[in-house]
């Protein structure tokens, strides 16, 4: 249950405005990012080996901004409950994540960004997917 609140809590932060397909774009790029078992991947270690966690990921200092604690998403996704109707979509969609029955459509992207800003990690990169608001990367 924590995995699915913490993914939950994060697709909420990053992707609230870009309707349920943005929201699984993004929890896209948490499950790659959890599969990859890369720099990016958050870890615990269970019965003295390091296995990869879905919470971690996402928690992960510096991977997803609204965690950040001067981020202002940061106290919003704390806050938020089941109320919420978005945050409803948000924790269907981190369960399918959770439960590995979320399907890739992002060709395997890791990061992404908002068309706002271009993080020096993407320059000279070819994007993998786009939609709404979000530019999308595979192996950045």
């Amino acid at each position: 249950m924590f995995d699915t609140d913490i993914v939950a809590r994060t697709l909420y932060g990053e992707a609230r405005g870009e309707g349920i397909k943005g929201i699984e774009a993004v929890a896209c790029v948490i499950q790659n990012r959890y599969k990859a078992c890369r720099w990016f991947t958050g870890y615990i270690f269970k019965d003295g080996q390091r296995v990869p966690s879905l919470t971690q990921t996402c928690l992960k200092n510096g991977q997803f901004s609204c965690w950040n604690q001067y981020d202002r998403n940061c106290a919003i996704i704390k806050k938020v409950n089941a109320t919420n109707k978005i945050f409803q979509d948000c924790l269907i969609v981190a369960k399918k994540v959770v439960e590995g029955k979320l399907k890739d459509f992002t060709g395997g992207a890791t990061h992404y960004h908002t068309r706002q800003i271009i993080p020096c990690w993407a320059r000279g990169k070819t994007p993998c997917f786009e939609y709404k608001n979000h530019i999308f990367y595979k192996d950045v």
